[in-house]
């Protein structure tokens, strides 16, 4: 059996290998390194694939969350509402512009923000909500969109795990994740669903004028070359990235459809088990599976990683410290958050291997290997 990883980028780049190498041999042939013609071509694919008006890519998925909030005209001070069970760039940048980060707590099934947690905690001060759209599955939007336009607040989707996520709105409309706030941000680590060959992420908009102020502010704050009318930072997307994510966009869906398939396997053999709560799917979603989480009851969540490991499955805690009770963030949010959710399931959840080239043996051995544990 072919060893298991979590994400084995090997196999998926073997099964693209000559389309990336020649495309890379091309790049390195131009000298176009920086902002060559893949990069607004890539940009262009992925709005026509998402469904929105303007994508605007960056150096990666946290650059892409601080320039949502430099665009938006966010000021120290300013609060901003995000949940705490997420990894740590999503409110690292809301420290890091000196705005407040809110912390609220999740859905106990979808794991993403609690739309009720936002109403109560907003202020005068809330100028921004940032939900993150997790493990692949979407928050609910149309909610978080009703609280916006009630309170008159932005909302900048933080969509690095659930690119390719359909989501059905209430009025039978479908659209991408990401796609219904003021900016979406995705970040193209090579781990990613899609994922380049380093670091990579994007922003996208419908807003014409917010897409005119992200550029401007992605590059130096220049309205023209040597013209600086805002402060900005210096944040592309290298064209070799670019060319990379131009073929891996191509095979998104197949790779969404292969992780789905995985997905259906893993609940087949734990439904009904008293001991595991497989991931929800919300019926007007398409869950693109990121990660694949469980929730161990009634057993010891790292005696069964320690167990996985014994025989060679790799499992993950993703985020067993959330923000809240991260150090970095001590003074500068509220003390002693009742955020009951969000701990206990950080003591619950362990994610499995999930990717696009699992083998029917390497899913026996794990489902084979966590039933030995349980039972």
């Amino acid at each position: 059996m072919v060893p298991i990883q979590m994400v084995d980028l090997k196999r998926q780049y073997n099964k693209i290998k000559p389309q990336v190498d020649a495309a890379m041999l091309e790049v390195l042939e131009s000298a176009a390194f920086i902002n060559g013609a893949p990069v607004q071509q890539f940009a262009q694919e992925l709005g026509q694939y998402l469904g929105t008006r303007h994508v605007i890519p960056c150096a990666n998925g946290t650059d892409a969350l601080q320039i949502a909030m430099m665009a938006l005209g966010l000021q120290p001070g300013d609060e901003v509402i995000t949940p705490s069970f997420t990894f740590i760039a999503t409110a690292e940048v809301i420290a890091l512009l000196q705005l407040k980060p809110v912390f609220v707590d999740i859905d106990p099934k979808t794991y993403c923000i609690d739309p009720q947690a936002i109403e109560k905690a907003i202020t005068p001060k809330t100028k921004a909500i940032v939900p993150v759209h997790l493990y692949g599955h979407s928050a609910d939007m149309d909610s978080i969109m009703e609280i916006a336009e009630k309170h008159g607040l932005y909302v900048i989707e933080d969509n690095a795990q659930a690119i390719g996520s359909d989501y059905t709105t209430k009025n039978g409309v479908t659209k991408k994740a990401g796609t219904f706030g003021h900016i979406g941000c995705t970040s193209f680590f090579p781990s990613k669903n899609l994922g380049c060959y380093g670091d990579g992420g994007a922003l996208f908009t419908d807003d014409d004028a917010l897409d005119a102020k992200i550029r401007m502010v992605a590059n130096h704050g220049q309205s023209a070359r040597y013209y600086h009318d805002v402060v900005g930072v210096n944040s592309r997307l290298d064209t070799l990235q670019a060319v990379v994510l131009r073929i891996k966009l191509q095979q998104l869906d197949e790779y969404i459809a292969a992780r789905r398939k995985v997905a259906a396997a893993y609940d087949a053999a734990f439904a009904g088990s008293p001991y595991i709560i497989t991931p929800y799917q919300a019926p007007n979603q398409v869950h693109v599976f990121h990660q694949y989480t469980l929730q161990v009851e009634g057993k010891d969540r790292n005696e069964l990683q320690a167990y996985l490991a014994e025989k060679k499955v790799p499992a993950m805690i993703y985020y067993p410290v959330p923000g809240h009770r991260q150090k970095m963030f001590e003074g500068m949010t509220e003390t002693n958050q009742h955020l009951p959710v969000t701990d206990t399931l950080t003591s619950k959840v362990i994610s499995l291997p999930i990717h696009t080239e699992m083998d029917p043996d390497q899913l026996a051995h794990i489902i084979a290997s966590i039933q030995s544990f349980l039972n």
